[in-house]
């Protein structure tokens, strides 16, 4: 009898909560506001946040085509709390490029 092996299973769609779950804050920058210009977009998302997952909510909050996304993990830095040595928390980045001719006004706010 021979094993089965199956495949994992492409993610569905994820629901609204977990989309404003997903996208944390938008970062602005001097940096980040020049590639905005160039149609490219930064967000602070959760470390355990995946490519696909923010992909799919920049898609459905914003309603544009996002064309690629990367991510980097940004190492907390060693710094002093009232003179005690501490450690700030590391946070995940995603940089967003959306399709030609589509934006996103990140002024208004979503809700």
């Amino acid at each position: 009898m021979s094993a089965s092996v199956s495949k994992p299973k492409a993610p569905g769609p994820i629901g609204a909560e977990r989309m404003y779950q997903t996208i944390l804050a938008p970062l602005v920058t001097e940096k980040a506001t020049m590639l905005s210009e160039r149609g490219q977009y930064a967000f602070r998302v959760p470390l355990e946040a995946t490519k696909t997952q923010i992909r799919q909510a920049i898609e459905g909050l914003f309603g544009v085509q996002v064309v690629a996304v990367n991510t980097l993990v940004m190492k907390g830095k060693a710094k002093r709390f009232k003179g005690r040595p501490g450690r700030r928390s590391d946070w995940k980045k995603a940089m967003v490029r959306l399709a030609d001719g589509q934006s996103i006004d990140l002024t208004t706010g979503l809700a």
